[in-house]
This record gives C-alpha cells, structure tokens and sequence, in this order.
C-alpha cells in the first residue's frame, strides 16, 4: 500500500504576535512547526507502518527549498520519501491556486490513499482537500477524529468523524483524500535517537515548474483571485466530552443532560 500525506509547515500560532493596528500577523522569528492537524494524518501513516512494514509513505509540501531540514527531520521517522514541491512562481497562491500544483503533481504519482490535516493554522479554510478531491476525481471525506486500522488495510476505512453535536461513522472506498482533525488521538513520534543523525538526502526530491509545465495564469498571485478582508487568530479550546456507557448510571447521565438542557419536561 502506498500512502501520500500532504503537509504544510505553518508559524507556530500560539506564539504570534498581531499587529491589529495593521491587520498582519508579525511573523518575525516565528517558529515554523508541522500543521498540527496534518501531524495527526502523519502520526496515523506511521503507527500504521509501525504494524505493516510493507506500507511505503511519501511526504508531499508546497513550501520554499528552506523548510529542507525540516523535512529531512520528517524522513528520519520512518518516512520513505519526500517532495518540495517549490518554485517562486508559486508565491502567493491561494487555496484554488495551491490546489492546482499540489493536484497537477499528485496526477503523475502513485497512492492508494492521500492522507491530509482537515485544516491549516494559518488559513482555517479547509479548502485544499475538497479541491484536490474534485481536480483528482476521487472521493474525500473531512473532520475524522478515528479511522478503523483493519478497514483501512483493506481498502474501505470506517471513519468517525465529529459534527460537533453527533459522532458519525462512515466508509469510504479507495482512492481518496481523508482529512484528520487536530483532535484525534494520533500523534507524530519522535525521532529515535540512533536516527538523529541519519543522512536522508537521497529520499527528498524538489520538484519545481519546469517539471509540473504549469501555465503562470493559474498559479501564483496571478492565479489567485481570492482577496483577504480580514485576518484574526484563532483560539483553540478544549472541547469537554463524556464518555457513557449503557448501564443504569450512564443512562442516568444522559437523562440529565436531557433535563439540565431542556429537552425532557
């Protein structure tokens, strides 16, 4: 099986500073960190290549050639190869934009599955996946929070995913984009300590237009028509569950949740 997990290397949003005067984001001296939503879509690859050794990961970022050691960081975990896809006519591409090079790229590899974060701590629009979905042809489901390992190994994973009020299930059949939400259980692991220093340089490849052949119009500021209005920083909290089960003191619970909320009389 291979596995394709798109990655974007975003400032670190905890750590910004805003300029509200202007409506920028200081970004200087900013760390860059893994998108923490697309860290959890890795962390699920490898935990599964963990258990099937077979199963070969490639790591795929949009992103300037300086975020190499980063990456390279990425393939010491295990991961079998890497691409930057990068050029200076990329600059400033918004989503739409964004989706035509990541897709004119993914259109020439081979996968079984694409792996992807829901959504981005510098953009929050939860766009590119559904766009790579359409321009790929392929199906593409967004907000899971659990996908089943034994499923996914055959080629239709049951996926939970969280509508906020509802936990849903669903199965979704290969090819396809799913999209894993910062509050799964998965996470990205460490490097071991004997591969900290591990050469990886043959494993990562830069790939830029001269060999994706991209017309300029579509790509870059002149290929994005989106206009920001405003920007804000969103704040992430914890949201609260509880976990009940069917026995007297868990319908107990759910009974006053009904009541304490209104929906029993």
């Amino acid at each position: 099986m291979k596995i394709i997990c798109l990655i974007k290397f975003t400032p670190d949003v905890d750590a910004f500073e805003y300029d509200y005067e202007n409506n920028v984001l200081l970004r200087d001296k900013v760390k860059q960190i893994i998108n923490p939503d697309d860290a959890c879509a890795l962390g699920f690859a490898l935990q599964l290549k963990k258990k099937n050794p077979d199963i070969r990961i490639e790591v795929v970022t949009m992103a300037p050639p300086s975020v190499k050691k980063m990456m390279e960081d990425i393939l010491r975990r295990q991961v079998d190869f890497g691409t930057i896809i990068s050029d200076p006519l990329f600059s400033g591409s918004d989503t739409l934009a964004t989706s035509m090079v990541l897709g004119t790229y993914l259109k020439t590899a081979e996968y079984d599955v694409i792996l992807t974060g829901n959504q981005s701590l510098d953009g929050d629009t939860a766009q590119v996946p559904s766009q790579l979905a359409a321009l790929l042809e392929i199906g593409h489901m967004s907000g899971i929070t659990n996908i089943d390992e034994k499923s996914f190994i055959n080629g239709a994973p049951l996926v939970e995913v969280d509508t906020e009020n509802h936990i849903d299930t669903y199965k979704i059949p290969f090819p396809a984009i799913l999209s894993v939400c910062r509050e799964s259980k998965y996470k990205l692991p460490f490097v071991r300590y004997a591969d900290l220093d591990l050469d990886v340089s043959d494993k990562l490849e830069i790939v830029d237009n001269q060999i994706l052949k991209l017309d300029i119009k579509y790509v870059g500021l002149k290929g994005s028509s989106t206009r920001v209005v405003k920007t804000y920083v969103k704040k992430y909290e914890q949201k609260e569950k509880i976990i009940v089960y069917n026995n007297p003191e868990g319908i107990e619970t759910v009974y006053r949740f009904l009541k304490e909320n209104g929906y029993l009389k």
